[in-house]
Parts: structure tokens; C-alpha cells; sequence
């Protein structure tokens, strides 16, 4: 988790909110950090909400077996932390979270079927990756090319970009297209080495679409 995760986590402060109007169980949606697509609901007493801020884990209260769950305790399927916030009434969380495997027991992405197409394959590709990366690398190219570390993950983007770029110079179309999945595979572990993901990649192309629509702007007013 980076800093600037901790520092959303570590300031928020459980005292505002409105405990007593919601009987002690506040519902939590939780969200893709990267994509935005809801993943669940769940709901948090104070204690709950205490340990979700002190691991950075979301951590639920089971209505129906009356305690405390980690996500992922049992499947492994874990919720980690990015940020949480209260609505304007202070009654209900937002929790975006980066997810480990499937969020819900019927091994999909979320419990709200399937959500947006169009971000649902690289949120599972970044799930499939974290849940590789933890088998054995003797039966896994995934976990074997991390315990080879970022050195030999990097050759390997670089390999794969020059495959891709051969392929589109040659017009071969098939093969451009296979070689950039090769390609957005190999990225994705990248990102997982070194604690990143998607989502940031999306935010830095957001920061500098906001940053050239300034630009033009201000050009415009010359």
C-alpha cells in the first residue's frame, strides 16, 4: 500500500460517523480502485471499521454468524485498502479497494454481475497475476517469472515490445494482436512487482488529459 493510501486510511476518523441512526451496522460499498465497478456490500460495526483502518484488510460484520470477517480469510480472496469515505450523511462508506481473486463465493469479479465490459478483463487479468504470483513456481510461469524478480520481468516487456512492434510493421495483423496480449501480460506482472497496477497507469493519463485540456485552454485565451 503506498503513502498516499495509508495517509487516506490513517486520517479518516470513525467518531463522525452516525452509529446510533444506523443501530451500530453501517452498509459499505465496496468498489474497484482501478475500474470503479462495485464489488459488494457489506457492513461495518465500529470494530469492524477500527480493524479495516488498523490492517488495511477490509474487515466486515457478519449479520448471520453475529462477528467479525476478514474478505478473503477463508478463500483468500482478500480486499486491500485504498481509501474510505463517508456520504453526506455520514451513515454510509465508500470503500475503494484493490481485490485479490474474485470478490464474491460464486467466483466472479463482483456480486453485481458483470459490470463495465470495458474495465471488467484488466481488473480480472490483475487478479489472476496476484493469485499466480503466490503458486509455486515450479508449475507456474507467472510465480516463476516473479521469484526471477524485476530485472528478468522487465527484459521480458522489453522482448514482447519489440515482438509487437515487428508484428505491426509487417502487417501482421493476427500476430500484432497476439503479441499484445503477450505484452499487456507481461506489463501487468510488471505492475504487480512493483506495487502498482492499472489503476495508476489510468490516473496518470487522466492527470495529463486534465493538465492538456488547461493547456489548450489558457492557449485559447491568448
Amino acid at each position: 500500500m503506498t503513502d498516499p493510501e495509508r495517509t487516506n486510511i490513517a486520517r479518516f476518523d470513525p467518531a463522525t460517523l452516525d452509529w446510533n441512526k444506523t443501530g451500530g451496522l453501517i452498509p459499505a460499498i465496496v468498489q474497484h480502485a482501478a475500474t470503479r465497478q462495485v464489488l459488494m456490500l457489506g457492513y461495518m460495526n465500529r470494530e469492524a471499521l477500527d480493524a479495516s483502518l488498523a490492517s488495511g484488510m477490509a474487515t466486515f460484520f457478519s449479520r448471520s454468524r453475529q462477528r467479525l470477517w476478514q474478505k478473503g480469510e477463508s478463500s483468500g480472496n482478500s480486499l486491500t485498502i485504498v481509501s474510505i469515505e463517508a456520504d453526506c450523511d455520514g451513515d454510509t462508506l465508500l470503500v475503494l479497494a484493490n481485490p485479490a481473486g474474485p470478490t464474491c463465493h460464486r467466483g466472479t469479479i463482483s456480486c453485481f454481475g458483470t459490470g463495465d465490459a470495458r474495465f471488467a478483463f484488466p481488473a480480472s487479468l490483475e487478479s489472476i497475476v496476484a493469485e499466480r504470483a503466490l503458486a509455486d513456481p515450479a508449475t507456474s510461469y507467472t510465480a516463476s517469472l516473479m521469484a526471477r524478480g524485476i530485472k528478468r520481468i522487465a527484459q521480458k516487456v522489453g522482448e514482447e515490445g519489440v515482438e509487437t512492434a515487428l508484428a505491426a510493421a509487417t502487417g501482421d495483423t493476427q500476430e500484432c494482436i497476439s503479441e499484445t496480449a503477450d505484452l499487456a501480460f507481461h506489463l501487468t506482472v510488471m505492475l504487480k512487482a512493483i506495487g502498482r497496477g492499472w489503476g495508476d497507469v489510468e490516473a496518470e493519463l487522466a492527470t495529463r488529459h486534465a493538465d492538456a485540456k488547461r493547456d489548450d485552454g489558457a492557449a485559447g485565451e491568448d
